[in-house]
Order: C-alpha cells, then sequence, then structure tokens
C-alpha cells in the first residue's frame, strides 16, 4: 500500500489532493478517494473463499491495508421471517455498532499517514468506535459529543481512554465544535460524515451481503438514514461489486429516516409531520452528503421516508420479542420496511435485507 492510493479529489469541484491529507475541499465539499481499488479477477467461488479475516477479506476492494483491526466483520445474514426478510446483525461487531466498519478503516489510514491525534463529532456510536480503535492504535482521541450523550455511549467512550467533549446545543453544534478544533489543529478529523476512509469501511457491508448470498444482491436493502454512513457504503460497495462483475444488478436503496430529522425524506416528498426523537442516532437535519445521497436514491430507483416515534418503538418491542436486541434507531429500518411494503414500493415477493446497526446493551 502507498501514500498514493489514499489521494482525494473533491466530489463537487474535483479538485485533487495527492500529497496532503484535507478533511475537506477548499470550496467547502467533502472529499473521496481519486480512485477506487477494484479486483482485477473473477469472484472467487463463495464455496472456497477464506473469510477469516472478517471484512479485511475484502481487501482488493480497500484503500489501505489492516493496520488498526479488533477482527471486525462478517456479522450474521439471518432470516427474519415475521419480516419476510433477512436482517444482517451489524450490533454484534467490537463495539456494538456497524460503525466499527468505518472505525477500523479510518483508524488504518490515520495509522498510515503518521497521525498522533484524532477527533470525531458522535451522538454516540461513532464516538464510541473511533475511541475504540485509536486505543488499539495507541492514538489520543478527542469525542465531541452532545451533552445529552446516552450514559452507556459516554462510558464506553471513556473506558476506551478518549476525551469526551460534550457540547451543548443541537446535534450541529458539535459538529461545529468539532470543526473548530480540526481547523484550530487540535486533530485529525476521524470523521463518520466528512471522511472517505469511513465510507470505504461502511461499503464492505455490501460485499459481505453479496458473498453471504453466493455473490448476488437482494432486491432492496432498507436502511437507517441521518448522515448516510451506511446508505452510502452500501450504494458504493455494490456499485463496486457491479462494476468488478462480481454481481450482475444492483439493489434498490431505501432509507428510514426519523420523522422531524428527515432532509432526504423532505427532498423527494415535501414536509413531513412530527418528531422522533427515539432514533437518536439518525436527528440529522444537515447531512454533509445530501447531494451524493439523493444521487444513490435516484441511481437504485431507491427512496427515503420519515418514520414516527410511535412506528419505531412499536418495531423495537417486536424485535426484543423475536430475539433481536437492539437499540431504538435499529427499529425505523423494519418499521420502513412495512411502510414501504404498504406503499406498493416493495412487493411481498422481493427479497429483502435489512441492517440492524446497533445493539440494544447501548440502548
Amino acid at each position: 500500500m502507498t501514500l498514493s492510493s489514499l489521494s482525494l479529489r473533491c466530489s463537487a469541484c474535483g479538485e485533487t489532493y495527492e500529497t496532503e491529507w484535507a478533511w475537506c475541499c477548499d470550496c467547502g465539499a467533502p472529499l473521496d478517494f481519486l480512485a477506487d481499488p477494484h479486483p482485477s479477477r473473477d469472484a472467487p467461488d463463495p464455496r472456497g473463499f477464506d473469510d477469516r479475516r472478517g471484512l479485511w477479506s475484502f481487501a482488493d476492494f480497500l484503500p489501505v491495508g489492516p493496520h488498526v483491526t479488533l477482527g471486525e466483520g462478517m456479522t450474521p445474514l439471518v432470516d427474519a421471517p415475521e419480516w419476510d426478510a433477512s436482517f444482517k446483525l451489524e450490533y454484534v461487531f467490537p463495539t456494538g455498532s456497524f460503525k466499527d466498519r468505518g472505525a477500523t478503516t479510518t483508524l488504518s489510514v490515520a495509522a498510515e499517514l503518521g497521525v498522533e491525534n484524532v477527533v470525531e463529532d458522535s451522538s454516540g456510536n461513532a464516538g464510541a468506535a473511533i475511541a475504540t480503535y485509536a486505543a488499539r492504535a495507541g492514538l489520543d482521541a478527542d469525542i465531541y459529543v452532545p451533552a445529552s450523550v446516552k450514559a452507556s455511549k459516554l462510558r464506553a467512550i471513556e473506558r476506551a481512554g478518549a476525551t469526551p467533549v460534550r457540547v451543548e446545543g443541537t446535534r450541529e453544534d458539535v459538529t461545529d465544535a468539532c470543526v473548530e478544533a480540526v481547523e484550530r489543529g487540535d486533530g485529525w478529523y476521524a470523521s463518520h460524515s466528512w471522511n472517505p476512509a469511513f465510507f470505504a469501511g461502511t461499503a464492505t457491508f455490501a460485499y459481505e451481503v453479496a458473498y453471504q448470498r453466493g455473490w448476488s444482491a437482494p432486491d432492496a436493502v432498507v436502511t437507517p438514514l441521518g448522515h448516510g454512513t451506511l446508505f452510502l457504503g452500501a450504494y458504493r460497495g455494490f456499485r463496486a461489486l457491479r462494476d468488478a462483475g462480481w454481481i450482475d444488478e444492483m439493489p434498490k436503496l431505501l432509507g428510514a429516516q426519523a420523522a422531524g430529522y428527515a432532509p432526504v425524506a423532505e427532498e423527494l416528498h415535501g414536509p413531513t409531520d412530527g418528531r422522533n426523537d427515539a432514533a437518536d442516532g439518525i436527528r440529522i437535519r444537515d447531512p454533509t452528503r445530501l447531494g451524493q445521497i439523493l444521487a444513490a436514491v435516484d441511481a437504485t430507483d431507491g427512496d427515503a421516508i420519515a418514520l414516527s416515534e410511535a412506528a419505531a418503538e412499536s418495531e423495537l418491542e417486536d424485535l426484543h420479542r423475536c430475539g433481536f436486541y437492539t437499540e431504538p434507531t435499529c427499529a425505523v429500518a423494519p418499521a420502513a420496511l412495512r411502510e414501504y411494503r404498504d406503499r406498493g414500493i416493495l412487493s411481498p415477493e422481493d427479497d429483502v435485507v435489512v441492517p440492524l446497526t446497533g445493539s440494544g446493551l447501548k440502548g
């Protein structure tokens, strides 16, 4: 792996950054990798594929080597007959959420670049993941969190040796305070919404789903949607698999947002009613990569809808009753699956995968 593989390009104006690692373009838009790695070989026989390295088994698709890893990945894909779908159990990761996918690749890039201190802003799960993987790497970490952050997530950050910085105000105020710290030179921005390495990690969700299904994609994937960390990762992963010739078609990508915090759904369908504060992990009103999320929706004939707090809480009870011990934010995706079927966007025959993104032990 060479540092040239980590060169960046602006997602808006096309400016390139080949000799420095920037957290955003001078024009203010987020950056992506200049080149996405693709394997030059045909899809391997899934019966003989060696998956013992977890998500790093898909190294041919990743821009960096596994410098910082806890054996993450290859989460179970199980039948969920009550929902007539398959659930991917992302809550069994080392820190209890899918954010470990992005944390392992992001901290591996930080290690490759010789970073000594990282900073992140988070409502909880991403902060816990970055703090834990920074500890694994032997790096200092400052995690900016809302003053109202759940105690269980705050403990995870503190016990990893990171420094939590509690910020009063909105989730956007937390990001603003973190960005100010980055611009002061307080650390390298290991952001789950800005840093392209994070999305390279969440793309492994798609690689695993396709592999676990014998190199085939489902008809649709329904994910929680805040900053689009998993939604965009899934899109990029399935696109990479298609471009490599490992799958034939991409799935329809369907987002589940929290009512009152649903900018994607409102862009597509107009104003929404109500407010869902239970789904705290996706209460994002101004996602960093909104344009890219909308483009992914359009490219996959996808959609995004807003879910009420009552719908999410009812769905959470059903999940727990059926043995899926998840946190409240997870529940918006299976709740959205029901709504998409009621609206005729998904048919009863459609083959659907739903990730369950965070553990109930953190709720």
